[in-house]
């Protein structure tokens, strides 16, 4: 099988995220340029005539949409990872892009924007103190900003067409949530979650006839959407028996709920209105792939759709609902089209104690049979973040790169995974590196039973949470793994909590409820029993620590210390630091050079296949450790 560049599966995309103006009057996408992601507009009917009207020349934009006004075009950019969020608007008529919250160290958030006051928007900012965000009307046209209110200790808003705050979310010491409703004079309590509801329940809009809509899980296992006029009585609109609905699609000019999504293994629709029910089987009919309609014109007349697989790229077409036509748009990555990719199979995994865990499944192209390898393969366990997120179908880059060299690879929805109902997710609660890190080890396990993996020949690999998991694999379970990938993994769970951004403090208690609580001594002990920081001394088998210098959520101080540590024990340990990077990898130059260094490391330690270690060129990269661990690590850094 020939190997895949990696820079096709990490560099940016040719064209991605297509947003149709409300008036139906221009096309927008992120597209290079100089190297470098930017906005693009086009009019809709000469796509061919699209010009960058933004000039980012160093991170790259990877959010995008249109104002209501469809002469404004907002985007948010940080500084190098630190996530001080700022908002930005390019007005199309002038051509000027301005900083809407031009502020030193906040963390903008948009809240919304209405048809009925296109020319503004609401935002939350927290530049009176760090760690509340107080709502803001902006406007687009001259950047003005007018403080609604401040904040009273509320994680989220919920506004009306008016663009006026309605609701805030009080998240209480329990870890419960209750949402206040504004009366004009004062705040009072209007919906309450219990802690087990918390995290897969909440307010989400209004519909056609200004009644409230909410996702809520309480009295049943997965989220549903309902009507809540009475709190006290919620009126189900949609549900689905194994997973949460997720997604809500209302008419952009009525705000009629016309259809939802849940995800169990695949995504799932369920269909609420009759009059686009021909619409969407038209455009599944077109392609191969989950239909997802991005983004649709306030008239409702022309809809941006993209189809999803799992073995390719995105397909995006614009839909024309009078004519009932389809005109194709053009592909996210064309240079996937004509390759072998590998197939991504679902399934459901039981964790040792009966507990349903979906679980996804990649394989080389030439060794699928039926999703089953015809033998043993070395395998990779990728574990995603959060924890409090999951792993779905589709395209993964990470899952097709690992396939391409050789290995099985496999990524578990484990206890505290969200989506899947709240069994799943609050199983998780106290149970870092210990009944989640179950459900890894039982993942690996039906791997091995089932002929899919080699049982020495098992990496662990991810970010984020993932990236503890790896740490807690190596340190809780020292043999078990053959090699581990951490990136910004927290390695202390007390020194996370501690060092959490000012504005996660109103959200502490989740920590709390689901991590352990720093402000006792059973918690302390909790925290500590389960960093991989105090357990360093176990560690038997080679480990890849990678770290954004500007992660505000992971500190640096995390990968810091577990590396200090080994190092004080003579314990080898390859060390990649960014210092222009955050949580994860934004610019491809860095991403370039992480996966040439992955692919090197689990080459040594698996015996997959590689391409040569280099492609670091741009990149940022230092290695403050660990260089010598691969062979021709050194001599490549050292190389002006």
């Amino acid at each position: 099988m020939a190997l895949i560049p990696r820079e096709v599966f990490f560099g940016n995309p040719e064209r991605i995220a297509p947003r149709i103006s409300p008036d139906g009057r221009h096309l927008a996408w992120l597209a290079p340029d100089e190297g470098v992601l930017n906005v693009w507009v086009a009019p809709t009917d000469a796509p061919d005539q699209a010009r960058p009207v933004t000039k980012d020349r160093h991170r790259g934009i990877r959010v995008h949409g249109w104002a209501h006004n469809s002469r404004h075009l907002v985007y948010i950019q940080d500084k190098d990872g630190d996530e001080n969020w700022h908002l930005y608007a390019v007005d199309l008529d002038s051509g000027e892009a301005r900083d809407l919250t031009p502020i030193e160290g906040v963390a903008a958030q948009i809240i919304g924007g209405s048809a009925d006051h296109p020319d503004e928007l609401l935002v939350a900012i927290n530049d009176r103190e760090p760690s509340l965000h107080d709502p803001h009307r902006v406007s687009l046209v001259t950047g003005e900003r007018t403080r609604l209110l401040e904040n009273p200790g509320f994680v989220g808003w919920l506004s009306d067409r008016e663009l006026n705050i309605r609701f805030g979310a009080a998240m209480q010491p329990d870890g419960s949530f209750v949402w206040m409703r504004y009366t004009g004079e004062g705040w009072e309590p209007f919906a309450s979650y219990p802690s087990e509801d918390a995290l897969s329940s909440g307010l989400s809009g209004f519909d056609e006839h200004g009644r409230l809509l909410a996702l809520d899980s309480r009295g049943r296992e997965t989220a549903a959407l309902v009507v809540l006029e009475d709190p006290a009585d919620p009126q189900t609109v949609a549900a689905h028996e194994r997973a949460d609905i997720q997604g809500i699609a209302q008419h952009p000019g009525t705000h009629a709920v016309q259809w939802v999504y849940a995800d169990a293994e695949r995504r799932e629709r369920i269909l609420l209105d009759d009059s686009v029910a021909g619409d969407l089987a038209a455009l599944e009919a077109i392609s191969a792939g989950d239909l997802e309609v991005v983004s649709r014109t306030h008239d409702d007349r022309h809809w941006v759709v993209a189809h999803l697989v799992d073995n390719g790229s995105t397909r995006y077409h614009l839909w024309n609902r009078d004519t009932r036509t389809a005109s194709f748009l053009f592909t996210a990555r064309p240079s996937l089209d004509e390759l072998e990719l590998a197939r991504m199979h679902p399934l459901t995994l039981s964790a040792r104690d009966g507990l349903p865990l979906v679980a996804y499944l990649s394989l080389p192209p030439g060794r699928d049979v039926d999703g089953r390898p015809p033998e043993p393969l070395p395998m990779v366990l990728v574990v995603h973040g959060g924890p409090w997120a999951r792993d779905s179908w589709g395209y993964n880059a990470e899952h097709q790169w690992l396939a391409n060299r050789g290995y099985a690879v496999l990524s578990v929805n484990f206890r505290g995974s969200t989506g899947l109902g709240k069994t799943l997710l609050n199983a998780g609660d106290l149970e870092w590196a210990g009944k989640m890190h179950d459900d890894l080890l039982d993942a690996v396990d039906w791997a091995v039973a089932e002929g899919v993996a080699d049982p020495d020949k098992v990496a662990i690999f991810g970010g984020s949470y993932g990236g503890y998991a790896a740490l807690v694999g190596l340190t809780f379970t020292p043999t078990r793994f053959a090699c581990a990938v951490d990136i910004v993994g927290p390695s202390n769970l007390q020194s996370l909590i501690e060092n959490i951004p000012p504005y996660w403090a109103p959200l502490r208690a989740t920590f709390d409820i689901r991590v352990g609580n720093i402000d006792t001594e059973e918690g302390r002990a909790l925290l500590r029993d389960r960093s991989p920081l105090h357990r360093v001394d176990a560690i038997e088998r080679p480990l890849l620590i990678a770290q954004g210098a500007n992660d505000p959520r992971v500190t640096q101080v995390e990968s810091d210390q577990i590396v200090a540590a080994m190092q004080d024990k003579g314990i080898p340990v390859t060390y990649a630091l960014f210092p222009d990077e955050g949580h994860g990898f934004a610019r491809p130059e860095n991403r370039f050079a992480f996966y040439a260094l992955t692919e090197s490391f689990l080459a040594k330690h698996l015996g997959g296949t590689s391409l040569p270690l280099g492609g670091f060129e741009g990149s940022s990269l230092t290695v403050p450790a660990g260089a010598e661990h691969l062979a021709g690590l050194a001599d490549l850094l050292e190389t002006p």
